[in-house]
């Protein structure tokens, strides 16, 4: 089974991308979201999460989102004992799902493909650009968060032009029908490649 990756900067649409791919009648895994899911699901998560966080990880059973955000946000060493904790589950949950699939590829969408050198995962890696004014202005409206923290966020990220350099393909996402023309092209040149 070919395995695409998705990846792209916040804001950069990534998300709308993903649902025209899935509109395509490919199937498509959020990394993001099933680490989310996991981090309430899985026991075992949730015990190496409460002794790497203490008990305030969890509110009302549930995931205590807001303070790991306040927790991992300028502590990388933190983020990365968090990784190592959730990372490993998401990737054996990835294989589960994979095995059920029947189509010519899927997608794996995960932000930080290239910050966690993990493009030796995928086949082909999709990157999805903005322009930055457009992408802060996205999440602006989607998360209600300050500008400064976007552009930290943006600053933690590796740069377009670098993802770019690393990627098989490109969509440029300013403007969605445009992005959906891209989108269909490397649609059709993955379907030849692979049936080549």
């Amino acid at each position: 089974m070919v395995v695409v990756g998705l990846t792209g900067g916040i804001g950069s649409g990534k998300t709308t991308i993903l649902n025209y791919f899935h509109s395509l009648g490919i199937p498509i895994y959020i990394a993001d979201d099933e680490a989310k899911a996991l981090m309430n699901r899985s026991k075992v998560i949730r015990r190496k999460l409460i002794v790497l966080f203490g008990e305030d990880a969890y509110e009302n059973n549930q995931l205590n989102r807001p303070y790991l955000s306040s927790r991992i946000f300028n502590d990388k060493h933190l983020l990365a004992k968090m990784n190592a904790i959730v990372h490993p589950k998401v990737a054996s949950h990835f294989k589960r799902w994979l095995k059920k699939q029947n189509s010519d590829y899927v997608i794996k969408e995960a932000a930080i493909i290239f910050e966690n050198n993990l493009q030796n995962q995928y086949n082909y890696i999709i990157t999805v650009i903005a322009d930055q004014h457009l992408r802060i202005e996205r999440v602006m409206q989607r998360d209600n968060v300050s500008m400064e923290k976007i552009k930290s966020i943006i600053k933690n990220q590796w740069s377009d032009a670098e993802k770019v350099k690393h990627s098989d393909f490109v969509i440029e996402n300013n403007d969605i029908d445009e992005a959906k023309i891209q989108a269909f092209k490397i649609h059709k040149a993955l379907l030849e490649k692979i049936h080549q």
